[in-house]
């Protein structure tokens, strides 16, 4: 399996196939790709040998203070496998190099454990979703 990760606006047709397995279902495929060129970063992850998209990540951010992740998708036949802290992982460096100090989420239900791995903490419960406080070197 080759896996590569890129910074491209995937197809509206292969994101579309993917949010679908999330059972998030709330937007239409039109609705759902022009919220991804609204992005300010993304990481798109394809299983090269089945020319498929198999993982997603995306930032919201004023690319001063606020930023949001979102919409972190791992085909379920691919989950376990480090792809979903692989996308993470490039979404948190894009923040450190852009000087990025307070990254926020909201994680689907059962994820929790997911982020906090990766340094997230919830926040206290008047104040809902996560968030990481980001050191700059």
């Amino acid at each position: 399996m080759s896996i590569a990760y890129r910074n491209t606006l995937p197809t509206k047709d292969a994101f579309y196939a993917l949010y679908q397995t999330t059972n998030w279902n709330r937007f239409n495929a039109d609705e759902l790709h022009l919220a991804l060129q609204n992005s300010w970063y993304m990481v798109s992850v394809f299983d090269d040998e089945q020319h498929r998209l198999i993982g997603f990540g995306r930032i919201i951010s004023d690319g001063i203070y606020q930023t949001f992740i979102g919409d972190v998708i791992v085909l379920p036949e691919y989950q376990g496998r480090g792809i979903g802290k692989g996308i993470m992982t490039r979404l948190i460096e894009y923040c450190r190099e852009q000087n990025i100090r307070w990254v926020q989420l909201t994680c689907a239900q059962g994820k929790r454990a997911f982020y906090e791995k990766l340094g997230f903490c919830a926040r206290p419960e008047d104040a809902p979703g996560m968030q990481l406080s980001i050191a700059l070197s």
